[in-house]
Formats: structure tokens, C-alpha cells, sequence
């Protein structure tokens, strides 16, 4: 595991020689598949034509996001294309997202466009770090959408974590009857959150310089059939 932690110190180090607070998404994804955490297939395209190329590789449907440093909320500018189902749909979105970028945010740096596989629509949780002063990492999970955001229901830990840590956080939540399977929804598969919420501890544990990690939405789907992140963002100090 030390060539892994080496190589993920490398992309950090690399972030903060540019003056950044914030790893780039294809960074994100990048450290997060080499500690085994379930990321989109992805690729960074600087021209339309790595994009289809790219497109073409990972499978259709994709999702096409700008990649600057300097923008926040991609979707304000105009920065995400979701759903797109053939290399004529890829040009055309990635022109017009190019375009509409440039004049919404005429002074971002742009590094290039990230063309990452559409993960499929499922059961949505959050899976999330931050670095507490005093406890070190606290691990947060909690299903997504209305859950998190408007009920705040979710649950945390401090590493180091074991096992059951992590199972039992999953009962924690006041929505854990629909992990379960409610109203003829089928129960998901929740040996894969575990394993996600076991894998950021480690991350955590083995970069100091992390400081927050948001792992949202992750698409959890039935039982044996894993979960997959949609989207993530890693800050760093």
C-alpha cells in the first residue's frame, strides 16, 4: 500500500505547488480507484476529439463537467452535460458547454473537459470525512438528497474504524428501513457502503493533508450489485 499512499501524496503535492485547496475531479478519481473506492471510469479530453474517443472507450451513456480550478458550481455556468448517447450528442454538448463556460466565466482557467461514464440512477447516500482538530478524521454517512440536506439524518465515527463501526452507522440513520427495502424498493447492497466508509478512513488516515472528502451522491443498487460514486470532491490544506 506505501506505492499507493506515494503516488496519492505525488497528485496532492502537485495541487498545492499550483496554490490549490481542492483536488481536480479527475485527481479525486483518480486517488479514490487506487484505494479500491468505486469511481466512475473517467478521462480528461482537451479537444472534441479525445472527448468521442474517450466517450467511445467508456461506453455510452457519459456525462461530460468542466474542469477549472477556478469554478465552484460547474452547473451555474453551464458546466455539465449528463446523459449523452452518441459521439454527435459529446461535440455538440462539448462545444456548447465550451462556449457558454467563456462567457459566464470569462476569467476561469480551464484544464480540459472530464468525460466520465453516466453511473445509473439508484438509491442515493453520502459518504463524506472531515478532519477534526482535536478527534482527527470523523467519517459521515447518510442517505442523499431531502436526507441529508433538509433532515440532517446521518451519522458519524472517528477512525480508526472497524467493521462494525461502519455496519452499525448504517442502522444509525432515522431512514435505515429503506436500505433495507421499503414499499417494494429492494433491499441494497450494504456490504459496499461499508466498504466505501472502510476504504476513506484509510485515505484519511494515510493523507493528513486531506481535509474534507464528499462522496456524493454514491448510487447504491441491490443487494450483490455494489455501489458506485457519481461524483466527488476532495479538499486539501
Amino acid at each position: 500500500m506505501s506505492g499507493v499512499r506515494e503516488y496519492v501524496e505525488k497528485v496532492i503535492s502537485k495541487a498545492r505547488n499550483e496554490g490549490r485547496t481542492k483536488l481536480l475531479e479527475h485527481e479525486a478519481y483518480d486517488v479514490l480507484l487506487k484505494y479500491g473506492i468505486p469511481a466512475p471510469k473517467f478521462g480528461l479530453a482537451t479537444s472534441i476529439e479525445e472527448a468521442v474517443r474517450l466517450s467511445e472507450e467508456i461506453g455510452y451513456p457519459v456525462v461530460l463537467k468542466i474542469v477549472s480550478p477556478d469554478i465552484v458550481h460547474k452547473s451555474d455556468v453551464g458546466g455539465v452535460k449528463l446523459n449523452l448517447n452518441s459521439s454527435e450528442e459529446v461535440r455538440r454538448s462539448f462545444d456548447e458547454m465550451l462556449r457558454g463556460v467563456r462567457i459566464k466565466a470569462p476569467e476561469a482557467r480551464i484544464t480540459g473537459v472530464l468525460v466520465q461514464e453516466m453511473i445509473p440512477q439508484s438509491l442515493e447516500v453520502i459518504v463524506g470525512a472531515t478532519r477534526d482538530p482535536t478527534f482527527g478524521p470523523v467519517l459521515l454517512f447518510g442517505l442523499g438528497g431531502i436526507f441529508v440536506e433538509v433532515l440532517k439524518d446521518v451519522s458519524f465515527r472517528i477512525t480508526p474504524l472497524t467493521r462494525y463501526d461502519a455496519e452499525t452507522m448504517l442502522t444509525e440513520i432515522k431512514a435505515a428501513k429503506i436500505l433495507d427495502g421499503y414499499r417494494g424498493t429492494p433491499p441494497r447492497d450494504k456490504e459496499a457502503i461499508v466498504d466505501i466508509v472502510l476504504k476513506l478512513a484509510k485515505f484519511m488516515e494515510d493523507h493528513e493533508s486531506v481535509t474534507d472528502v464528499d462522496l456524493n451522491p454514491v448510487m447504491v443498487f441491490e443487494v450483490g450489485k455494489g455501489a458506485r460514486v457519481a461524483d466527488a470532491r476532495i479538499l486539501i490544506r
